[in-house]
């Protein structure tokens, strides 16, 4: 009995060893670099593989990585499964797609992975073991020293959308436009900030711009989306100058611009009031007529003052009394009318005849303003004129 003990006691660690020995070619763990061109740039994606092979079946797993120093990195999506067979033995096969952002250059060292597996020995019983992948080196180039925001991407695609026509606006509506910056082989921080929308003359106002990202093994799928309400001030019609930033196209190793063109965004001309050209005066008679009533209305006055010889002296007397009623009528004219060019060219004709004062071309200078200022419209042009008629000509 003595002897049995003593022969359990020896052999037993040897069975106990023998039962959770692994053999080295039976469980495999490669991480592997994507081949590339050249060497990358920092911020640069660079796709990583890591792919475990097990020949033994496993009841757990973990896979740990290493503490990335200089490294920004992305899991792309969840792990692979699937057997294979490999000299007419099953494999069971793990793949995990990692992509890694350089964050300076220089040699940078990527430590191994440990994938902590949970076996089966001979008698059922669970045992830990872990695998680690061989440590691996990446030479990283400074990035180019560029005007504005490094942006080094696979694949670039931008869609420029409105919430509904940009030229055909009801007066007062205004429009969304988003724009949609769609970057494969960047981290949603990579993308450029939103830029600044302008006009001459429209009124913007910006959204908070939205970003997310999509896991894909080709790398993430950043998406930023730039959002902005505009409106057309006065005159209805305005052009949005284009956007544009530089981007680094890693593909074709190339600098590259992405642009936006300009657009119009405007009020539809069938919506918006006709602008009237002329107002019928009283009793139906076009303003062709008054015009005439009142140019007739001149001449006989200026022939019966002329017959009379109470002030005039000469026939150039005569007609330049006629030209200045004819422009005072022109005046009352285009005030009730509404043809703003013709009272405005009648009243410069009369300041010019007349002796110079300082005051009427203050009121010359002050009517301009009004009349072809946008920042101070006249809400009632016939009352504005008709106040204007009546303390201007008490000037002349």
């Amino acid at each position: 009995m003595r002897m049995m003990m003593l022969a359990l006691a020896f052999f037993l660690p040897q069975m106990a060893a023998a039962q959770t020995e692994v053999d080295p070619d039976d469980l495999t763990l490669v991480v592997t670099l994507e081949e590339m061109a050249e060497p990358p740039f920092e911020q640069e994606m660079v796709l990583v593989t890591i792919h475990g092979k097990y020949r033994r079946h496993i009841t757990r797993e973990q896979l740990i990585e290493p503490a990335f120093e200089g490294l920004n990195w992305m899991q792309l999506g969840t792990d692979t499964w699937f057997d294979s067979r490999v000299d007419g033995v099953l494999m069971r096969n793990m793949i995990r797609r990692m992509a890694i952002f350089p964050e300076r250059s220089g040699t940078i060292t990527i430590p191994p992975f440990t994938h902590r597996l949970t076996l089966l020995d001979d008698e059922n019983k669970w045992f830990e073991h872990d695998i680690h992948s061989a440590p691996l080196t990446l030479q990283v180039r400074p990035a180019p020293d560029t005007k504005g925001w490094w942006f080094p991407v696979r694949r670039l695609s931008i869609a420029d959308n409105w919430s509904n026509a940009p030229e055909l606006l009801q007066p007062g509506e205004g429009v969304l436009r988003v724009v949609q910056v769609k970057a494969v082989g960047v981290s949603p921080e990579m993308l450029p900030p939103m830029p600044a929308l302008t006009s001459p003359s429209a009124m913007i106002f910006p959204h908070p711009e939205k970003r997310l990202v999509e896991l894909s093994p080709d790398g993430p799928i950043s998406i930023a989306f730039w959002r902005w309400t505009i409106k057309p001030k006065s005159p209805p019609s305005t052009i949005l100058e284009p956007i544009q930033f530089p981007y680094f196209d890693t593909s074709t190793r190339s600098a590259q611009v992405a642009r936006i063109s300009p657009q119009r965004v405007a009020f539809d001309a069938a919506s918006l009031p006709a602008t009237p050209t002329s107002v019928p005066p009283p009793r139906g008679r076009s303003p062709e007529t008054v015009l005439r009533i009142v140019g007739t209305a001149a001449f006989l006055l200026g022939l019966t003052l002329f017959a009379i010889g109470r002030r005039w002296h000469s026939g150039q007397a005569v007609m330049d009394h006629i030209t200045s009623w004819r422009d005072r009528g022109l005046m009352h004219l285009g005030t009730l009318t509404g043809n703003v060019s013709r009272h405005r060219q009648a009243a410069h004709r009369l300041h010019r005849r007349a002796e110079p004062d300082p005051a009427r071309a203050a009121m010359l200078l002050a009517l301009d303003s009004a009349l072809f200022d946008d920042r101070h419209p006249v809400a009632d042009r016939r009352i504005f004129g008709m106040k204007f008629n009546r303390a201007f000509l008490k000037r002349l």
